[in-house]
């Protein structure tokens, strides 16, 4: 069942619907495009690209502030704030809110992802590689692959989180 979670400038919606492995699959909806799942490899592209324009220190930055605010249900203040968020960047304002909202999706499905232990801090490490570290996209999106928990928790907590 389709559930909306943001409709931006209404053209652009992001919502979960059912996907492979649970109902918590995050889907983006662009005109004269086709509703599609957003790979990590994508977003985490597009943040670290900008990042280059506004300082992937400012990018992180802003991430945190809707990071730590996370939890397992859909909060319309979030939604708020990445909207305000967004709004500092004039220039990719749609694309930021865009990005950001699927990622809050994103960290939504984590924290409610069945014996995930980890939750959202697999979303924080990726824009911490990508963003912080200056990982590419790709490797940022699989390190987590095949990794036991307590390994990445250990990587976790030596980054602070």
């Amino acid at each position: 069942m389709t559930r909306l979670i943001k409709q931006i400038n209404n053209t652009t919606r992001i919502e979960f619907d059912k996907g492979t492995f649970d109902d918590w699959c995050v889907y983006l909806s662009k005109p004269i495009e086709r509703r599609y799942a957003p790979l990590d490899t994508e977003y985490f592209e597009r943040l670290q690209v900008l990042g280059r324009k506004y300082t992937t220190q400012k990018i992180y930055s802003d991430f945190i502030k809707f990071y730590t605010l996370t939890d397992k249900n859909i909060s319309q203040v979030i939604l708020r704030l990445i909207d305000a968020i967004a709004k500092e960047y004039p220039a990719d304002e749609l694309e930021i809110n865009i990005w950001f909202t699927v990622i809050y999706a994103g960290m939504i499905a984590e924290e409610n992802k069945a014996n995930a232990i980890l939750k959202k801090r697999v979303k924080r490490l990726g824009m911490h590689q990508v963003l912080i570290q200056n990982h590419t996209p790709a490797y940022a999106a699989n390190f987590s692959k095949g990794k036991k928990w307590r390994d990445l928790d250990v990587i976790m907590e030596a980054h602070g989180f």
